[in-house]
This record gives structure tokens, sequence and C-alpha cells, in this order.
């Protein structure tokens, strides 16, 4: 076995198969308020945090105009979607064999704390995580890399402690490379090998269940 990392694992769009109810809900929250956006256009900025969204899709000026107001009807109508949020294929092995190996484990999602609660649930995930975060956790989304360093920092290593994301977007990526950790990627997000690949991926895998067989092939080894 090699010597002890902390495992910072993605959960909506890696563990959750979640990205496409996201991208509908801000469809349907942008349309709340006037605004009718593409959803293939959304489902490209989902991964990236919901702070950063409206800006994306409109600029500076629609942020200003509803760029609140269409957080909070997101949220709404990622709740009514929930139930259709299920765990990705070898989600939770994935979290049993990294443990398994000795790696700590944090699940670091930039989600409101109650999408992020019925997560854990979902996954059965609370007794084998070692600690998990929320967007109350974080000042910066992704792919800004606070969210990854706050996921450190939740266990008390420092910035340089030995570590690999494992995500689904490139934004996970990007946030990995500013955060000085290497990316591993499944391929749920729905983004192409050669995006994830251009980003920094160092390996990428369909599901998590098929990363959890191929762990020996990984730093997570």
């Amino acid at each position: 076995m090699t010597d002890s990392v902390i495992a910072v694992l993605d959960i909506d769009g890696t563990l959750i198969d979640s990205n496409y109810q996201h991208a509908l809900a801000w469809y349907r929250a942008l349309r709340s308020v006037g605004e009718t956006c593409p959803v293939w256009r959304l489902h490209r900025l989902i991964g990236m945090g919901g702070d950063q969204v409206v800006t994306a899709i409109g600029g500076a000026d629609l942020e200003r105009r509803v760029g609140d107001q269409a957080r909070e009807q997101q949220g709404r109508e990622a709740d009514a979607l929930l139930e259709e949020m299920a765990p990705l294929p070898g989600a939770r092995d994935l979290l049993v064999a990294i443990k398994e190996r000795g790696h700590r484990l944090v699940l670091a999602s930039s989600g409101q704390q109650r999408h992020v609660d019925v997560f854990l649930d979902k996954l059965e995930a609370r007794g084998i995580a070692d600690d998990w975060t929320s967007s109350a956790d974080v000042g910066s989304s992704k792919p800004a890399p606070d969210l990854l360093q706050v996921a450190l920092k939740k266990l008390g290593a420092p910035p340089d402690a030995p570590s690999v994301m494992v995500g689904d977007s490139v934004w996970d990526v990007e946030a990995a490379k500013r955060a000085g950790m290497p990316a591993i990627v499944v391929r749920s997000g729905g983004f192409g090998d050669d995006e994830l690949r251009q980003a920094g991926a160092i390996a990428i895998y369909d599901t998590p269940g098929d990363l959890a067989s191929a762990l020996d092939d990984t730093p997570l080894a």
C-alpha cells in the first residue's frame, strides 16, 4: 500500500447522478425571472459554483438584476428533483475502497447544506467519510481552489498534504490544479475526454465503480 493520502471527492455529478437535473433546475429558475437559456449551455456550466453561473450566462448586468432571485429559485427547483438524483454505479464502493486502503476521505460539495444532507444519506456515507463540506464553508466556489483547501483544513492537514481530487467536470480539474492536487475524473459530467485531459485530468473512468476497481493504477493505490 502507498503512503496515506487525502482523497477529496466531489459529490454532485461525481457520486450522485445530478448534473442534468441541476441544468434543468437552472433552466426553470432563469425562465421564472424572464430569461431563457438553452439547457445545453447550462449543462456546460454545471460543476461551476452556483454563485458564478448567472454571470457566466449573461454577464454582470444579469447577475445584478436577477442573480439572487435565480439562485433561490434554482434551489427550490432542485429540491423538487432530489428524489430523481441517485448514486452513480459503484459510488459507495469507491468510498469504501478508498478507506480500506487507509486513506482519509473528505466529500467536497459547494452545494446547499440541505442537498448535501440528502446526498450523504443516499450514499450512506456518514460513517465512511472523515468529513464533508457545503456552500457554508467556502467564500469562492469552483473553479477557485477554496473548496479543496477547506476540505484539507477540515482534517487539520496543511495545504501541501499529499492529496488527490476526484471529480466529473473541467471545473473540478481546474480547481484541483489551482490547489496543487492531481485530479481523477469520471465521465458523468458529460465533458469530452479531450477537454478533461487538456484541463489536466490524470485519469478518466466511466463510473465511480470503474475507478474503485482500478485504484491500484492511481495515486490512491
